[in-house]
């Protein structure tokens, strides 16, 4: 029953995650757009953690995750976030609901598990405008990377586990821009658009020790390697008439000639560390740092001036409290709860000022029947950007829901 509810979702999920618009924010206009690889709700809701993991839930950053694995699990996650974008005049509000992930993952052997899914990796959405003068600029983009993973998790030797996942990268960018002049009949238009593919692969290293009888210590270590992605890329440029917009004398341009039809986009790679304590089934704490250099990153096609890139880093703290997982008589004592925050250095300076991110998450677990299938809610708070030298600062709050259902695959029939 669940296979065959989980494959009909699947198909629609998969066409909804290709085709749905996954941010509004005016900072996706650099780069490749938003990064939407956030991991499950779960994950998300411990401050972002990746090294995590459990006999009954799947891990989307960290392979090495899917060793633990004793049931096949199936999962999905949509969210919903709202916005106050605040400049130093005024602000509006805006929201935007997605569908963030669908995944499976079973056991195939003793410790070893394999997993696959579809998820955003990158969301392009803004329309700004900007006006200098009687010179008006209105900026649009619309578009995303999605990608297709298979991971494998194995523990070769106690205490060790490691994991490997392949993702492929694909999707299109639009970015749009006109331009007028205030009583001038005619205004310039800059389309361009780019058909992007690639892969990258990801590591993963998790170590538990147990310390006495009933703690345990946890040491991770990741690295998703350096991003390779090939750009197909058309502009066309022309006049619109400012009156009805119609457009006028549009041609494509000749990239071929600029050696920007085909172009490489090389997203850093990205490296992670951290540590963590708890008492099984109990209650978890843990910290990560990450590392990133971008400095390194370009986009020769949009010749965007006004942004440079730094190397990125971020820190999160997060963890869980079961007050008991066994208990009969309370389901609030069965309930798993979490809690995190995290801080981000983007990386991008744009105006020469730093966009850094800071969030606060918690959430809850809630465990489905008699079984171990849960439904998992959580929450965000965070602000992104500033106000200063023109810029755009970002008030979020974001609602995140995701299923987490349970089976048995590859145990055979006993009879009596």
């Amino acid at each position: 029953m669940i296979k065959n509810f989980l494959i009909s979702c699947a198909c629609l999920m998969s066409f909804s995650i290709y085709a749905q618009n996954g941010t509004v924010s005016p900072y996706s206009y650099f780069g490749i757009g938003d990064s939407r690889s956030n991991g499950t709700v779960e994950n998300q809701m411990m401050g972002g953690l990746q090294m995590f993991g459990d006999s009954i839930h799947l891990n989307l950053r960290n392979p090495a995750a899917y060793s633990k694995l004793l049931l096949t699990t199936y999962t999905a996650g949509i969210s919903n976030t709202s916005l106050r974008l605040k400049d130093f005049e005024e602000q509006q509000n805006t929201s935007v609901t997605n569908l963030d992930y669908i995944a499976i993952g079973f056991p195939v052997a003793n410790k070893v598990g394999v997993g696959f899914g579809l998820a955003p990796y990158s969301s392009v959405g803004y329309n700004l405008t900007s006006i200098s003068g009687q010179t008006t600029n209105v900026f649009s983009g619309e578009g995303g990377l999605n990608k297709v993973y298979l991971s494998v998790g194995f523990e070769p030797i106690k205490n060790l586990s490691l994991g490997a996942t392949i993702n492929y990268n694909f999707g299109t960018l639009e970015y749009n821009r006109l331009q007028s002049v205030e009583n001038v009949q005619f205004g310039t238009i800059d389309n361009r658009e780019s058909k992007v593919n690639g892969f990258d692969f990801n590591y993963a290293a998790d170590y538990r020790k147990q310390i006495g009888e009933k703690y345990t210590f946890y040491a991770h270590a990741g690295v998703n390697t350096q991003v390779n992605l090939v750009s197909r890329n058309s502009e066309r440029i022309g006049s619109f008439s400012t009156i009805n917009g119609q457009e006028i004398e549009v041609i494509d341009v000749n990239l071929e000639a600029q050696n920007l039809r085909d172009t490489e986009l090389k997203i850093p790679t990205r490296s992670t560390l951290g540590l963590g304590f708890g008492k099984e089934l109990k209650w978890f704490m843990g910290a990560e740092y990450s590392f990133q250099q971008l400095s390194s990153f370009e986009n020769t096609f949009l010749r965007i001036e006004n942004i440079q890139y730094d190397d990125a880093n971020s820190l999160a703290f997060g963890g869980y409290y079961i007050p008991n997982y066994k208990s009969f008589t309370s389901y609030f004592s069965r309930i798993t709860y979490r809690a995190g925050l995290r801080y981000n250095q983007t990386g991008m300076i744009v105006n020469n000022k730093e966009i850094n991110n800071f969030g606060i998450t918690f959430g809850f677990g809630l465990p489905l029947g008699n079984n171990f299938s849960n439904l998992n809610l959580g929450f965000e708070l965070g602000r992104r950007g500033t106000t200063d030298a023109g810029l755009i600062e970002e008030s979020y709050f974001k609602v995140n829901v995701g299923l987490s259902l349970n089976d048995k695959w590859f145990i055979k029939r006993k009879i009596n």
